[in-house]
């Protein structure tokens, strides 16, 4: 307990709200102990570079409500497998975890806190494999990391959600149109299916229920029928067709390579196409995009991002090295890291996975009773 004098964390990934208030939770945390606390900038880019600020109560002070991180984010770096790229184009990939490792040592950081998702987490498990002290506390917006009941930032991006339903929904009724609205959520269709519930959309389709347009026109055609002359649609970026094919383009320069995006647009098209000759309603498009991302962090994502964040500094204090703040009910607890990315290859994934939604979720079930159609 006594050897931690000084803790080092990174935002890594993705940016969203409640960064700044595990931040700040951490160093108010740390400092009552006596132990000073090292931000790296730009996550694990910064622990390469050693770009640190020193973070004291003052620079944290009420940064809580603040979306994004003081620190920086970056979704690009991943120094187990480190892309460079020459001046004639050549690139080639190395492992350069070891400088991230010397700079620690440098900077006598005793312990690491990492906050980011399942490819952070990966890369947090491969540093404790190399013994550094690691905890880390999870992040993603899509709420699809394993083995923990709610990630920050999903509650205030489901609130971004929810007001731009409202918005679009103006548009639709007042010009008898059917508006889409495409929001983020790569494997798993929280997003869409909670924010969707809540602003009350009228179809919502999810990865994890294949979707037939025919099917979707065939209950916007009803609608229109009943008098329901506006619609919204709610449809994850990773939702598929019956077929199985997702939009997507693709972006070699980096570990990610695989960008999801336009399937709000092709929707859009495809309706329209069976529904405009039916009701002469026209289809419109919406990608919410980094919208959901930024803004106010609400009152959930506050207090539970203070308690990831507290949680993770007493964890380090008791030794609960190799382990993830995990929300399981109303408790927090400590999940092994190789539980939720598995114990594989440097860099693999291997374990755990997305945490999708189940096709009993009480959400799910909820939303087919009042009559939400999902193209099935």
């Amino acid at each position: 307990m006594d050897n931690i004098k000084r803790i080092g964390i990174l935002t890594s990934g993705g940016d969203c709200c409640g960064l700044n208030a595990v931040l700040e939770s951490v160093v108010r945390t740390a400092t009552l102990k006596g132990c000073e606390v090292l931000g790296f900038k730009r996550g694990y880019f910064g622990l390469y570079t050693n770009d640190y600020v020193v973070l004291t109560d003052e620079l944290v002070y009420n940064i809580l409500g603040k979306g994004g991180s003081i620190l920086g984010n970056s979704n690009k770096v991943n120094l187990f497998n480190y892309r460079e790229e020459d001046e004639n184009g050549n690139v080639t990939y190395s492992n350069v975890s070891n400088v991230a490792i010397e700079n620690m040592k440098k900077d006598k950081v005793d312990a690491l806190i990492i906050v980011g998702g399942d490819g952070s987490i990966t890369s947090a498990r491969d540093f404790m494999r190399a013994g550094i002290k690691v905890v880390c506390v999870p992040k993603t917006i899509d709420n699809d990391v394993p083995y923990t009941d709610q990630t920050f930032g999903y509650s205030s991006a489901v609130a971004q959600i929810v007001h731009a339903i409202n918005s679009v929904r103006t548009t639709a009724f007042s010009h008898d149109r059917i508006m889409v609205l495409e929001v983020m959520g790569r494997h798993a269709g929280w997003l869409a299916l909670e924010g969707g519930l809540a602003g009350n959309a009228d179809v919502i389709l999810i990865p994890e229920i294949p979707y037939d347009i025919e099917k979707v026109a065939e209950d916007l055609i009803s609608r229109y029928k009943k008098g329901q002359t506006g619609a919204v649609v709610c449809v994850s970026e990773g939702a598929k067709s019956k077929t199985g094919e997702v939009v997507k383009r693709e972006d070699n320069k980096y570990p990610d390579s695989v960008k999801l995006g336009g399937i709000g647009e092709r929707i859009a098209k495809e309706l329209e196409a069976l529904i405009f000759p039916v009701t002469s309603q026209e289809v419109r498009s919406t990608n919410l995009g980094y919208i959901q991302r930024g803004g106010e962090t609400d009152c959930y994502d506050k207090v539970l991002s203070f308690r990831y964040g507290s949680y993770a500094v007493e964890a380090l204090y008791k030794g609960e090295y190799g382990k993830m703040v995990s929300l399981r009910g109303e408790e927090l607890t400590l999940i092994p890291i190789t539980d939720v990315v598995g114990n594989g290859p440097v860099g693999e994934t291997s374990k755990g996975g997305a945490k999708n939604v189940s096709l009993d979720s009480d959400l799910l079930r909820t939303a087919k009773s009042i009559g939400i159609e999902f193209g099935d």
